[in-house]
């Protein structure tokens, strides 16, 4: 509880200084905030006590930096290219920006010993049928399947969903709503 009252009050400060530096145009969405200077646009985005700095003028990045280091005691890590479980790569060649989690889902599926599944491009083959009929039914099958972290699974795979793979949101809906009593199907 103290940890969130202090991201709260964090991001609170945060949002409020920058409302006090720029009068036009703030706009806070929890941890994020986006500033908007005519044609240039700056995103903050807050996490515990990192800030990632995102825009398309590097003249107002360098001024953000500048104004935020006299507000904060803070170091300059240079381009992000990890952030929680994300990569970030950039080919400016191309003008292109992409986001990967392909080592936090390898990491995952380690951490629940699917590392040598079968990989494919469909998040959910066509005809698969799951039903509650298909959950346990005799005490040895609960118990064996009360030591399979199904829960942990989904919320791992839900993370996923929510930064870089929104292709996979129906497959985690339909199995997901197995989680109270989960089948070997499921």
């Amino acid at each position: 509880m103290v940890l969130l009252r202090k991201r709260s009050i964090w991001i609170s400060r945060m949002i409020s200084l920058l409302l006090e530096k720029n009068k036009r145009s703030v706009v806070s969405k929890g941890p994020s905030t986006a500033s908007n200077q005519g044609s240039s646009v700056a995103y903050l985005v807050l996490y515990v006590d990192d800030i990632l700095l995102i825009g398309n003028d590097v003249k107002v990045l360098g001024d953000i930096k500048v104004w935020l280091s006299t507000q904060f005691a803070m170091k300059d890590m240079g381009e992000a290219s990890y952030i929680l479980g994300i990569n970030i790569y950039r080919d400016r060649s191309r003008r292109m920006l992409g986001l990967t989690q392909s080592s936090y889902i390898e990491k995952v599926l380690k951490r629940f010993k699917m590392e040598n599944s079968k990989r494919g491009f469909l998040p959910m083959r066509h005809g698969v049928k799951l039903s509650k009929k298909q959950s346990p039914n005799t005490d040895e099958e609960l118990k064996r399947m009360s030591n399979i972290p199904y829960a942990s699974a989904v919320g791992s795979i839900q993370y996923v969903v929510q930064c870089t793979k929104p292709d996979v949101a129906y497959a985690l809906r339909v199995t997901s709503r197995y989680q109270a009593c989960v089948g070997v199907t499921h």
